[in-house]
């Protein structure tokens, strides 16, 4: 009876995976198809007629190579910026002792569950005075702590004895050296996952870089995809489902390198 109903949840699950890859699918089954094919056959799975001109087409349209540095070089500023406050805020909140440390983390926790739409407009407007429009800098400033980080620093940090800490603490070790030496090595599988889910997130991102970043030099991927769809009006379709599957290669490695950290991550922490 136990076996048919681990089956039963086996093949469940099965059917919900197959499910969500559909999209994936028909986007890159469709950035195979000539446009005459993507409107008379845009559900059928294997091209008719397989072609890899959308993908040269682009790159003839497109500066693909600019729009992936700069989507990796913003996402990587933005991960790195996150990882080293979050460590950094993490280790004190955890291991050092001063007054408000309760009130503080709280008010750090509490910024979780303020709107984005709410601390738009200030951060577009500090962006714009201190002349940072147009650039990474600017799209990243505004992101580099994350209190959901910190949250997941300091839930992995549980893991780390305390004993071990305040002895070496007792040997007069300074705490960047504790942090650097210990803390960092023990967390390195915490490290690596955490960074790579801020990294899809960044890479991802779209609404805020649509404010900072005006100039097409400057753009990311989704804001080229956007903005390519737009000037197309939607009309040719394979060529957007092209840049949509290449948009998507660099996340779906970062994920499969890293899944079993990112999976371990998620399950220990108790956060999705």
């Amino acid at each position: 009876m136990n076996k048919v109903k681990g089956s039963s949840w086996h093949i469940l699950l099965i059917i919900i995976c197959l499910v969500l890859l559909l999209p994936v699918v028909f986007m890159v089954s469709n950035s195979f198809k000539t446009l005459q094919d993507s409107y008379h056959s845009m559900l059928q799975i294997i091209p008719l007629h397989p072609t890899f001109s959308n993908y040269s087409t682009l790159g003839k349209q497109v500066d693909l190579l600019r729009l992936i540095w700069n989507t990796f070089f913003m996402a990587t500023l933005v991960t790195l910026g996150k990882i080293v406050t979050g460590l950094l805020a993490a280790y004190a909140f955890k291991y050092f002792t001063f007054k408000g440390k309760k009130w503080l983390y709280f008010i750090f926790v509490s910024t979780i569950f303020v709107p984005f739409t709410v601390v738009m407009i200030p951060n577009y407007l500090v962006i714009s005075k201190a002349n940072l429009l147009n650039s990474a800098l600017g799209v990243a400033l505004p992101q580099l702590c994350d209190a959901t980080g910190i949250m997941l620093f300091l839930k992995a940090m549980d893991k780390i004895p305390s004993s071990l800490i305040e002895a070496v603490h007792i040997d007069g070790i300074p705490s960047y050296k504790i942090l650097k030496d210990i803390v960092v090595p023990i967390l390195r599988p915490s490290i690596i996952s955490i960074g790579a889910i801020f990294f899809i997130n960044s890479w991802n991102e779209y609404v805020w870089p649509t404010l900072i970043l005006k100039d097409k030099s400057s753009f990311t991927l989704p804001l080229a995809l956007q903005n390519y769809i737009s000037s197309e009006g939607g009309t040719n379709f394979p060529l957007a489902m092209a840049l949509s599957t290449i948009m998507i290669i660099v996340p779906l490695l970062i994920y499969l390198i890293f899944q079993r950290y990112i999976l371990n991550s998620i399950s220990s922490s108790g956060l999705k």
